[in-house]
């Protein structure tokens, strides 16, 4: 090679196959420029690798075999039967804006009751109309994060809602994201929500899909806190055995705000759940926990990066995962307290059950102060079920595999029971059930 020639980087299966999707795009998209530059700034780096510290223990160079273009709408009665799957919260009267394939479906959705409290448009609209929405956040810049710059490269639709000021809403909203179909397809959604001063609300996601089907999802969301608004926010990612989720939350926490996000993963063949959390004003507080389920090869990450900026702000991380065959978890957290965020505290726990002797978690748990009156800390742990409790069990006549079961219950259960909601509480502990009751028969 000639001396200051640059060094052409070899493209995968999957990086070419996104280079023809995105050549296949309309070239009259009213927002093909602003997808352009997107999507240029995801190829100059391609997918992150694990030479890439963020992406370390996600190789998604590796993991992504291929890339689907983008779905297909789906029929009306496709629609229906598949939004059927999304069941997670079924027993919650709740209000619902529904995706199907990446695209808002108004006949499958319900905001009775809330429409007083909450404007809600379709992300989609906003492209049509020129992209007014379609910016980079300044949480995270195209050009190093992959998710959100294939994002603005293949977005086709989101909910774009307000929740205004001083509004309790009277039933959890969920926005609920469903593929629907055989054939492998992409669907790829921007969300944008803003909950007013003083506002409290419940949201619920959920997302869902086929077994069997290689399809992919793309999901961002971006969300504004106002000051003094409680929000509890419950993401339960339940995709099909062979998909692949990638998602991105960018919530910014105004002052004396209480924002508590969990996160539920049992699904996908790849998934990546990744929040950057920014507090913009003094006072408030989040509370950020999560469940994570894995069996067969599945590899599930999460991955959380939360800023204190500002002073007298609370963070609390809890994350639990069960981990069983020869899965894979990951959890990565980073505490960034700045300069100015006098009267931080910051903790973060991660705790890890190993089902099988093949299973693998990856735990990396990260401070960085650069103030000096806080109080913070993390820890994390990594293991078996405790074999005294087992044989506790065990001698009062209950058999292995019911009491490995209520072992791993009880030990997801402990991060579930931090959401405080009874009914949401209820849905996931029996997702969670179910969940190890399958495994047992797999054995």
């Amino acid at each position: 090679m000639m001396a200051g020639a640059e060094r052409t980087r070899t493209r995968t299966r999957a990086e070419e196959a996104l280079a023809r999707n995105f050549a296949a795009l309309a070239s009259d998209d009213a927002v093909h420029e602003m997808r352009s530059q997107a999507f240029d700034a995801f190829m100059e780096k391609g997918l992150p690798h694990r030479r890439v510290e963020d992406w370390k223990y996600t190789d998604l160079r590796a993991l992504m075999s291929d890339a689907p273009p983008p779905a297909s709408p789906a029929s009306p009665q496709a629609a229906e039967e598949a939004l059927a799957r999304a069941d997670v919260f079924a027993g919650i009267d709740r209000a619902r804006i529904v995706f199907v394939n990446g695209q808002f479906l108004p006949a499958l959705s319900d905001l009775k009751g809330l429409e007083e409290d909450v404007e809600f448009a379709s992300f989609g609209r906003f492209l049509a109309g020129g992209g007014a929405l379609l910016v980079a956040t300044d949480q995270a810049d195209e050009a190093e994060a992959p998710v959100l710059a294939l994002n603005g490269a293949f977005v086709t639709d989101g909910a774009v809602l307000r929740i205004r000021e001083g509004a309790k809403l009277a039933r959890p909203l969920e926005i609920v994201t469903v593929y629907a179909g055989a054939e492998p397809g992409l669907q790829t959604l921007r969300h944008q929500v803003s909950v007013g001063d003083g506002a409290e609300a419940v949201i619920l996601q959920s997302y869902v899909g086929p077994d069997d089907v290689a399809y992919h999802t793309n999901a961002v969301t971006d969300v504004r806190i106002g000051k003094g608004a409680k929000v509890k926010w419950v993401k339960a990612q339940e995709e099909g055995n062979k998909a692949v989720h990638l998602g991105l939350d960018l919530p910014r926490v105004d002052a004396d705000a209480v924002f508590d996000p969990f996160l539920f993963a049992a699904g996908s063949a790849v998934a990546r759940a990744e929040i950057r959390l920014i507090f913009d004003g003094e006072g408030a507080s989040a509370g950020i926990r999560g469940a994570t389920i894995a069996r067969g090869r599945q590899h599930l990450d999460t991955t959380l990066i939360v800023d204190h900026a500002v002073p007298e702000c609370t963070s609390q991380e809890f994350f639990k995962a069960a981990i069983d065959d020869e899965a894979k978890g990951v959890f990565q957290g980073r505490i960034n307290v700045w300069r100015d965020a006098q009267k931080t505290e910051g903790k973060m726990m991660s705790q890890a059950l190993l089902l099988s002797e093949s299973a693998e978690f990856d735990n990396k748990p990260e401070l960085e102060i650069f103030a000096d009156d806080v109080v913070c800390g993390h820890g994390a742990t990594c293991g078996q079920i405790d074999e005294e409790m087992l044989f506790f069990m065990r001698s009062r006549g209950v058999p292995m595999e019911e009491a490995e079961r209520l072992l791993v219950h009880a030990f997801l259960a402990e991060a579930i029971e931090e959401i405080a909601d009874e009914d949401v509480i209820e849905a996931l502990e029996a997702r969670t059930r179910r969940w190890l009751s399958l495994a047992s028969e797999v054995r």
